[in-house]
């Protein structure tokens, strides 16, 4: 395992902010929005690519944390990774976004689904005529990590991996962090019982004023200049409790062989799991991780962090 250490000593009086939001566009990078088809439902992505592009250049696919769509994280780091040289590919996932599914099946958190939905982009890329074949890439922040993992476990169209800020749980972690088996089994139940009801029980995800969202006053997700932007669906259906806390995200581990990145800190909200893969793992791994100052949520937006852990992504999938 190779770790490189970056060390922030002290945090900016005033951070900056960087997201597709606050930086509409940058210069010599181009975007095109596309639709792919996953499991005969219609998803909606955007690609962004080099404006000097000529030929074909090595490409990722990028996902975000739970809940989130296309013009969030995801579209940050694609568009960073465009900066530098490549192209990346923002979607959003099966019942969220832009994108199709059941009307009565949006906003589930569903870790099976989501991965489907990454070989389905990955499938794309591949038949894409600007992307080199041989130099494919998967990039996963936050909870879709463990996703990302998944599919370029049992895909040889990735060639390599990255993982940041990454949210990596097993079910025993979830009931950990949800309160204990009681309160895990309650939400398994809750979520059961909207399954089957003629209509399902949709929360907030983000807000500072409705305590019934299930990230309530959460840094990002209740930040309108961050997360709390209008392109967000900012809903969660409760039938994705059930998926999300049962979700091992731990099982990849034991399958994956090809190269790894992992980017990070001491502060990610659940740097647990990270460790908890890293000791399993088959794949070569490698390791940035930055000061401990730098928090999960930072990863999705700080501009010095998100600048950081481009470089280091597209420096890993470079080389």
């Amino acid at each position: 395992i190779k770790q490189t250490s970056f060390w922030f000593h002290s945090k900016p009086l005033k951070t900056m902010i960087i997201n597709l939001q606050s930086k509409p566009s940058v210069e010599n990078v181009t975007k095109e929005s596309v639709t792919f088809a996953s499991n005969g439902i219609q998803l909606k992505g955007t690609v962004y690519k080099p404006k000097d592009l000529t030929g074909t250049r090595p490409a990722a696919v990028v996902t975000g944390a739970w809940t989130t769509v296309k013009e969030q994280m995801p579209g940050t780091y694609a568009r960073e990774l465009a900066v530098r040289g490549l192209i990346a590919l923002a979607f959003d996932f099966t019942g969220w976004g832009e994108s199709g599914g059941d009307s009565s099946k949006r906003y589930i958190e569903d870790p099976s689904v989501k991965t489907e939905d990454i070989v389905a982009a990955v499938e794309y890329m591949v038949g894409r005529q600007d992307v080199d074949k041989d130099h494919l890439y998967g990039l996963g922040v936050c909870a879709s990590s463990g996703y990302m993992a998944a599919a370029a476990a049992d895909n040889q169209a990735l060639k390599k991996v990255a993982l940041v800020a990454p949210w990596l749980h097993d079910p025993k972690m979830a009931e950990e962090i949800y309160g204990g088996p009681e309160a895990t089994q309650k939400l398994i139940a809750a979520a059961e019982a909207t399954a089957a009801a003629k209509e399902p029980t949709i929360l907030a995800c983000g807000s500072t004023t409705d305590e019934t969202a299930i990230m309530f006053k959460a840094p990002y997700y209740s930040e309108s200049d961050r997360g709390l932007i209008p392109e967000y669906d900012n809903k969660f259906n409760v039938a994705g409790w059930k998926p999300w806390l049962s979700y091992n995200a731990q099982a990849s581990a034991g399958r994956i062989e090809k190269p790894m990145l992992m980017v990070g800190s001491d502060s990610i909200a659940l740097p647990a799991g990270a460790t908890a893969y890293e000791k399993c793992t088959k794949a070569p791994l490698e390791k940035v991780w930055l000061g401990s100052d730098v928090t999960q949520f930072d990863f999705y937006d700080r501009a010095d962090v998100v600048e950081k852990s481009a470089d280091a992504v597209a420096e890993f999938f470079q080389k």
